[in-house]
């Protein structure tokens, strides 16, 4: 508003009408969105009316907008949710404020005034009514006649410098106006020292915010019951104590018996110096009396203390000794203590420097500075909670034994003022606080009470998940720790970054798309580090998988030729790297073979795509299978663990989903044979136990069902014992396939055959084994000394036969290289990591979208106008390995006309097998003699294999016979 009087310099009159114009404008966009909206409604319902309705329908034209109530849904004065404000002058107001103050003056009705004073009427003096037809009669607006022109009046009186005019304005108005801010020279100074009192900003937006917003007691009864639900448990399944808390939450008590409830929902840093208790306050006389008595101490003292070290030092020169060359005299010794002790002040460390408050909202009860709560983490269980803790147990006499629960004190309360924090004794139930003290309890999120019965709340789900990721590291190595120290902080600070330190040592941010990574380095860089480091180039992941064998690749060539090419090269490389190939065997048919060093075990794996329904299904359930494998290895233990019965409700639905999905003659009771899952026993890979004869536990017997075991069999008893270390290669075939090292993703490794000799000792007597066979040796060696050197040699010995390890050993080790030989065996393909990126954008600019994302290897999946709007929406999916610089550069080509929204979505087979090679004249002719500039998965795995130094099949050389010509143009 101040900037149509002071920069347009506009008269009343011409900024009603602008402001007019802004509203009309605003509303038009109001109304467009909310007229696609429902058109988008009714045609959802039309599309499900014709899916149940048969025979003939009857179409109804209309857009169904006639049925909506959109009255409240614009802004307009009149209805009370538009404030006029200056946000730098420190004053806003409502049509309300000025009916209200207009009434009393004038003798009219607040109700009247409210409808009137914005819109088309005026004031007819004479008969001292409200009349209509202001713009056509040629009078003033209400509006502009009450409210405008008295603020135009204030700031030309205060501009022009009139004091007698700002005099007579200030005393109608009755503020009060410091001299010194009538004197100053600024006349922004007193204008903002009048309007602030007369028509405070902050009064009119909180008192519209109160109004207009929905209240804290206006909470639905669903939403409070999916709050209190956490993961796969439903509401009815919790304690009765804990259901009765859906009172609480409905009722938003702030009685003094109401339980705390209370949700962190971030932790964020602020200066330590920014804090109330630390900031610089208005000193009392009495205090500065006291200060100003201690300054004239503090110099006598210096005085006298300089006075006396000059006659010390007048009487060394008199009595001839002079101080020595590097010695300081006694002043410059006072001076260098002074420096000395300025100088070892230690430097705040970055938690010093800031502190984490927590950003919280009290849903029940009355928070209190220094009050004892319950911190309940997001795997606490209420009824074990319950279960564990005595009755009526409070914070102060917490018993530290139940899992996932702890307690805290709320060491400070603050109300949240923008970028002040104001410190206060407690605040009730509704409001919105911050909370310091809790930086050492709640890492990103947490829910807070002082009832043991409250369950943990749903954690925050961010739509944009974590999947770009760089290395870190500093620049000198002895700022380690800082950075450290920083990441932890950083960690804790966004509630969507990852911090992670790989097998390898490396210290890894993991962010959500470009912009969030710069802005996670910029602030580990200023501050919670505040160091100079160095971060790798993003790491994209990738996924390792196999599919069918198509009959036909992208130019119609028969895909046997380029088998036999895969399997030559692996072959290559595994006899580059000297690894030997006589134990290994492959079928032509994808069965892989493979006998262990010391020939006591042979082991026959098949690699086997999975449909991609079921491995989105993995994908989706892996936290459910983590627990899945937590109960079975109890039970393995003899421990029985309590199931919720929600989650094993989830896990039957999980086997039924399973069994609906793997159909087929090749998946006959595949799902009661499923071996293991991976990697890291919750992946979307299966392990499938194929063996005729072996039986062993599934694992589904979590369920309840027995399976049944063979007992009776020296050979079962055998593989039982070795069972792990197949599990173990299998853990480690799919969590770095042969590729790029990349997890593998989507594969079925069925074991069809597995024998292990009798002789082979299991992992558990590997102690007395190795001492029989110390034993042995002994023997054998004066035996061969008897025989002859020439029997000696002919006669095997037991040390040579197990010089390879322990047959566990060797079995893990197998079991790997018999599963990234079974992947070898087929068709085999890289999975990118990919964005759905929806754009919104004009007709003009659709060309130029396009071409941006067929350069950068995206997909259009559909575009279509937005109903009741000019702009089309593109959905499209992109490449996360190309979609750095990709937001910039479509708002480069669009001028801006055109703003990307990327949110990765899933993993996609990159279509072209990265070891294919043109053979043909056909392709030759088509790709080129090398074929990488159109082999995209090719270009991704030798990327990745540079950045984790394996090896890169690539001519440095291409024509070392070539002469060079160095000539120079003179």
């Amino acid at each position: 508003m101040d900037r149509l009087i002071m920069e347009l310099k506009l008269t009343p009159q011409e900024a009603y009408t602008h402001l007019q114009k802004i509203l009309e404008q605003v509303n038009a966009v109001t109304g467009s969105l909310f007229m696609s909206k429902v058109l988008e409604e009714r045609a959802e319902k039309e599309e499900k009316e014709s899916e149940t309705t048969s025979g003939d329908q009857v179409y109804d034209w209309s857009a169904g907008l006639e049925e909506t109530d959109d009255s409240q849904l614009y802004f307009s004065p009149d209805q009370g949710n538009v404030v006029f404000a200056s946000a730098i002058d420190g004053w806003g107001f409502s049509v309300k404020q000025f009916a209200h103050i207009y009434s009393e003056k004038m003798g009219i009705k607040r109700e009247l005034l409210l409808k009137t004073l914005w819109g088309d009427f005026y004031l007819n003096a004479k008969a001292k009514k409200i009349m209509k037809g202001a713009q056509a009669k040629g009078k003033k607006p209400l509006f502009v006649q009450l409210v405008l022109d008295n603020i135009w009046s204030l700031y030309d009186a205060v501009v022009t410098r009139d004091q007698e005019k700002v005099v007579k304005v200030v005393t109608s108005l009755g503020v009060k106006v410091m001299a010194r801010d009538s004197r100053h020279s600024d006349p922004k100074v007193l204008l903002s020292a009048i309007c602030s009192q007369w028509l405070p900003v902050a009064q009119a937006v909180l008192s519209m915010v109160c109004e207009k917003l929905p209240s804290p007691l206006d909470m639905a009864a669903e939403r409070v019951e999916k709050l209190m639900s956490v993961g796969a448990r439903r509401f009815d399944s919790l304690p009765e104590q804990t259901q009765e808390l859906k009172r609480a939450f409905l009722q938003c008590s702030s009685a003094e018996n109401a339980p705390v409830i209370v949700f962190v929902s971030k932790m964020f840093a602020v200066d330590t110096k920014a804090l109330p208790q630390n900031r610089q306050r208005t000193l009392t006389p009495e205090e500065i009396g006291q200060r100003r008595e201690l300054a004239r101490q503090r110099h006598a003292a210096r005085m006298a203390a300089g006075q006396t070290a000059a006659e010390s030092n007048k009487d060394h020169i008199h009595s001839g000794s002079v101080p020595q060359e590097g010695q300081p005299s006694g002043i410059c010794t006072a001076k260098m203590e002074n420096l000395t002790l300025k100088d070892s002040k230690p430097e705040e460390s970055a938690e010093q420097r800031e502190t984490f408050i927590a950003f919280a909202r009290v849903y029940s009860g009355v928070v209190k500075k220094g009050q004892r709560v319950f911190v309940l983490g997001p795997k606490y269980d209420p009824t074990q909670g319950l279960s564990m803790l005595p009755e009526s147990c409070s914070a102060s006499d917490f018993v530290p034994d139940v899992p996932h629960l702890s307690c805290c004190s709320m060491e400070s309360i603050y109300l949240l003022m923008g970028r002040e924090l104001e410190e206060l004794e407690e605040v009730p139930a509704g409001n919105v606080l911050g909370i310091g003290g809790l930086e050492e309890c709640v890492l990103k999120s947490a829910t807070l009470s002082t009832s043991p019965a409250c369950p943990p709340f749903i954690p925050l789900n961010f739509e944009a998940r974590p999947i770009v990721r760089v290395a870190i590291e500093p620049k000198h190595p002895s700022e380690m720790p800082k950075l450290v120290r920083g990441m932890r902080l950083l960690n804790q600070a966004d509630p969507c970054a990852e911090v992670l330190i790989q097998e390898t040592g490396e210290h890894v941010l993991v962010t959500a798309g470009e912009v969030h990574l710069q802005r996670c380095l910029d602030d580990l860089r200023e501050r919670f580090a505040k160091i100079e480091f160095s971060a790798s180039k993003p790491i994209i992941p990738f996924r390792e998988t196999v599919v069918r064998p198509p009959k036909v690749d992208m130019v119609n060539e028969e895909m046997g030729k380029q088998h036999k090419v895969a399997i030559i090269h692996q072959m290559k490389e595994e006899g580059s790297q000297g690894r030997s190939s006589d134990n290994l065997h492959v079928d032509p048919s994808g069965l892989v073979t493979l006998t262990t060093p010391n020939r006591l075990a042979t082991v026959s794996v098949r690699a086997i795509p999975l449909p991609q329904e079921v491995t989105c299904l993995l994908e989706s359930s892996s936290e459910l299978i983590r627990t899945m494998e937590q109960v079975n290895m109890s039970l393995r233990e003899g421990k029985n663990l309590d199931i919720n019965p929600a989650t094993l409700e989830a896990m039957v639905g999980l086997k039924a989903q399973l069994e609906n999905l793997l159909q087929g003659r090749k998946w006959r009771n595949a799902v009661e044979h499923i071996w293991a899952f991976g990697p890291r026993r919750c992946g979307p890979n299966i392990l499938l136990n194929s063996v005729e004869g072996y039986q062993r536990p599934s694992v589904w017997q979590c369920l309840g069902r027995v399976d049944d075991v063979d007992e009776a069999g020296a050979q079962a008893a055998v593989l039982r014992d070795f069972d792990n270390s197949i599990i173990s290669g299998f853990q480690l075939a799919t969590l770095s396939g042969p590729l790029c090292e990349e997890p593998l993703m989507g594969v079925c490794f069925s074991i069809e055959r597995w024998d292990v000799q009798s002789s082979a000792a299991p992992q558990s007597q590997d102690s007395r084994f190795c001492e029989d066979l110390a034993e042995s040796k002994v023997e054998r060696s004066s035996e061969a000394t008897e025989a002859g050197p020439s029997q000696a040699r002919r006669r095997p010995d037991a040390a040579s036969a197990d010089c390879y390890g322990p047959v566990s050993g060797q079995l893990i080790a197998s079991m790997k290289e018999a599963c990234r030989h079974a992947f070898h065996a087929q068709p085999q393909r890289l999975m990118a990591a990919m964005y759905t990126c929806e754009i919104m954008a004009t007709a003009e600019v659709l060309g130029k979208v396009y071409g941006v994302l067929g350069k950068r290897e995206g997909r259009v999946l559909h575009e279509e106008m937005k109903e009741g709007t000019d702009m089309f929406i593109i959905k499209a999916v992109l490449p996360v390995a190309e979609s750095f610089g990709f937001a910039d550069e479509i708002r480069k080509r669009t001028s801006g006309l055109a703003s990307p929204q990327l949110v990765f979505s899933h993993w996609e087979v990159l279509s072209s097998d990265p070891y294919w090679v043109p053979t043909t004249e056909e392709e030759y002719l088509h790709f080129g003699e090398k074929a990488d500039s159109a082999n995209q998965a090719l270009k991704y795995m030798n990327a990745v294999r540079r950045r984790k130094g394996l090896y890169v099949e690539e001519k440095i050389v291409e024509h070392a016979e070539k002469q060079r010509t160095l000539g120079k143009n003179k």
